[in-house]
């Protein structure tokens, strides 16, 4: 039996990965975050959860007696010089009477606290109490819940899980299928693949994407402005909502220590986790203020133009506008042609892409920007007369693009696309309208 080689073949300068190989590592880091997610959450359902739940619904009451009463210290605390207030209790099980130690309070401190914690339980005093049915030798003093381990233990095993669980599903459907039999199966809706659904057709062009969406936008100068596709916007509200669920998280184990100081316990445990949780919540928070930044100091990018669909060897009319500050060592606009392709190779399936045709139509140099102002230039497209028109099918697309490259001075080179939709020429329109 043989293995999968690693990369198909040579295609000029570049060879093909695997899409075996490809799934099976895509499986690999799902199927880790997913064992990742069942073991943590497991560990604070067993650990946590499942005791307090216990403590709440199955220990019975009990009147307790305190009969003694000590500090101590734990071999397992960390720092190992932490104390504990622990009472002597007397109390009754079904007419067995029984003595345990019961430990007032949640945490750990230093002797004194300890010693003072102590003090407000005189001895003698009768206590309510709750006791473990099924050992009744433990006994408690408070009941309830600490949230914010109810809410780490759903948020984030639940993110693990369920990231995961649909990453490795996605890989499950894909393992050695073609194209056609994704798009013949009907098991599950296409959201968990929303590139593989096909574009809807033009009225009259059967091959060729509707532009309804493209032309819905009316421009300022010119008749119509086009749609961006940046992944840039998709890439920062990622971060948003990341930065926002974690440090959400993070202020209630934050509010949870201060509680727990303030009443002179100190749970180590919680303490721990504070601090990893705050570098991942501030790095979150840094690199989306930092996008926040470089989207405000780029500025917005905007086309319009003077007409749409388009014919080959028509002209239209654009313009650029560039909002930002600071200064541009260059932006270019250009006319590009992008091939995509999705064909099988043995029992594997592939999908390419290239760019297999660009026209520059202008290149501005040294462009200086003003806050509240933005740059507008006119230039103007031509369309060859022998151009493919835009074409969409299940396994292969042309699809044409304006294209703006942005070099700022002081910020990260850009890229920004405007897809377009070229029609067949006239007369082939006539020949093919019913």
């Amino acid at each position: 039996m043989r293995l999968p080689r690693i990369f198909g073949k040579k295609r000029g300068h570049r060879r093909t990965g695997s899409q075996i190989w490809g799934t099976v590592g895509d499986a690999a880091f799902h199927a880790a975050l997913l064992l990742a997610g069942v073991i943590f959450g497991g560990l604070l359902v067993s650990g946590v959860a499942v005791p307090e739940w216990r403590i709440n619904h199955d220990y019975l009451p009990a009147r307790c007696t305190v009969v003694g009463k000590r500090i101590e210290r734990r071999v397992a605390d960390r720092p190992p010089g932490a104390w504990h207030a622990a009472l002597l209790l007397r109390y009754e099980t079904d007419g067995t009477a029984r003595e345990a130690w019961a430990w007032p309070g949640a945490g750990a401190g230093d002797r004194d606290q300890a010693v003072r914690r102590l003090a407000a339980w005189p001895l003698g005093d009768e206590v309510p109490g709750w006791y473990d049915p099924a050992a009744p030798d433990t006994v408690v003093l408070q009941r309830g819940y600490n949230w914010w381990m109810w809410l780490l233990a759903l948020l984030l095993p639940g993110a693990l899980i369920a990231f995961g669980g649909s990453g490795l599903l996605r890989a499950a459907r894909r393992w050695g299928k073609s194209e056609e039999h994704h798009a013949a199966s009907a098991g599950l809706p296409e959201l968990l693949d929303p590139l593989a659904q096909r574009p809807r057709a033009s009225h009259g062009h059967p091959a060729v994407p509707c532009c309804d969406d493209l032309v819905n936008s009316p421009g300022t100068i010119l008749r119509y402005r086009l749609p961006i596709e940046s992944p840039e916007n998709w890439t920062l509200l990622g971060f948003g909502l990341f930065a926002l669920l974690w440090n959400a998280v993070l202020t209630v184990l934050a509010v949870q220590a201060g509680l727990d100081l303030l009443g002179g316990r100190r749970d180590w445990l919680l303490f721990a986790l504070l601090l990893p949780f705050a570098i991942v919540g501030i790095a979150g928070i840094a690199v989306f203020i930092r996008g926040i930044v470089l989207a405000s100091a780029v500025g917005t990018t905007q086309v319009e133009i003077a007409d749409h669909p388009l014919r080959p060897g028509g002209s239209y009319g654009l313009m650029l506008a560039q909002a930002g500050s600071g200064e541009f060592r260059e932006l270019s606009l250009s006319l590009e042609l992008e091939e995509r392709a999705t064909f099988r190779q043995g029992t594997d399936t592939r999908s390419e892409r290239a760019v297999v045709w660009r026209q520059p139509i202008h290149v501005w140099r040294d462009v200086q920007l003003s806050p509240g102002t933005r740059f507008e230039a006119h230039a103007t497209v031509r369309v060859p007369a022998a151009a493919m028109h835009s074409f969409a099918s299940e396994h292969n697309s042309v699809r044409w693009m304006l294209v703006v490259h942005g070099t700022p001075t002081r910020w990260p080179a850009f890229q920004r696309v405007f897809p377009l939709v070229v029609f067949p020429p006239a007369a082939d329109a006539a020949e093919v309208s019913p």
